[in-house]
């Protein structure tokens, strides 16, 4: 059944007023009264629908069952992505969503192409949120992934008491499928560099601040491959794939 984020509270028995914009999609998939759909509003679980009026603007369901269901990691991962160049962002919520992470950690390293003024960075969480909701719909998820404010590294590897911080580096000996073999599944956050990478300032500093730096492999990886390719390989030895 197709699903549809629905922020707003649901419960078996009332009559929901969906938005616009779902009635629109319901219209795209050529959907009709009395059949069924899925909603859900992030607090977990989701809730099946019957739609009781549709047309070009308006949808009206009445929440029939909710189901416990989650597709949630057993472990979080918070992405923390260093600000690549036009829509590449967007990508990376995208697909960090369908794998899985738990929350989004925009960063504006030295390296960073993309600068966003306090307005623009509105707009852009405002635009990547709707980036989540969309995929959590798509990949089955009923809980959304955390977006963060940006902050800049600094800010970042200067926090303390989070839980495991590693740092993809060229630098590093051991690789991260060999350090998740010798770990249990834990919370993590996964630092990627922008295009150029990190400064060596930076990576010095994030090594001061107790972030792991641990290897992808032999090839350099894009920055919005590194951190797909991380989280994947992660669940996989944790035991998700």
């Amino acid at each position: 059944m197709p699903r549809f984020y629905y922020p707003y509270p649901l419960a078996i028995g009332t009559i929901a007023t969906l938005p616009e914009q779902i009635a629109h999609h319901l219209n795209v998939l050529r959907l009709n009264t009395g059949e069924q759909i899925v909603l859900f509003n992030g607090d977990g679980g989701e809730y099946t629908a019957t739609l009781n009026t549709l047309d070009r603007r308006k949808a009206i369901a009445e929440i029939k069952t909710f189901s416990p269901r989650e597709a949630e990691l057993p472990y979080a991962i918070t992405l923390a992505q260093a600000l690549p160049e036009g829509s590449k962002m967007d990508w990376v919520i995208e697909k960090a969503v369908e794998l899985g992470a738990a929350a989004i950690q925009p960063i504006a390293a030295q390296r960073c192409v993309v600068r966003l003024s306090a307005e623009r960075a509105g707009k852009k969480m405002e635009h990547w949120q709707g980036i989540i909701a969309a995929a959590a719909e798509q990949s089955g998820r009923n809980r959304l992934a955390h977006l963060s404010e940006p902050v800049s590294f600094s800010q970042w590897v200067a926090q303390s008491g989070l839980h495991r911080r590693i740092m993809l580096s060229p630098r590093a000996e051991q690789s991260l499928s060999d350090w998740a073999r010798h770990h249990p599944p834990q919370s993590v956050s996964l630092l990627i560099g922008p295009e150029g990478g990190f400064t060596e300032v930076e990576e010095n500093a994030a090594l001061a601040n107790g972030v792991l730096a641990l290897s992808a492999g032999p090839r350099v990886l894009r920055t919005e491959t590194a951190g797909l390719a991380a989280l994947a390989a992660i669940n996989a030895v944790w035991g998700e794939f």
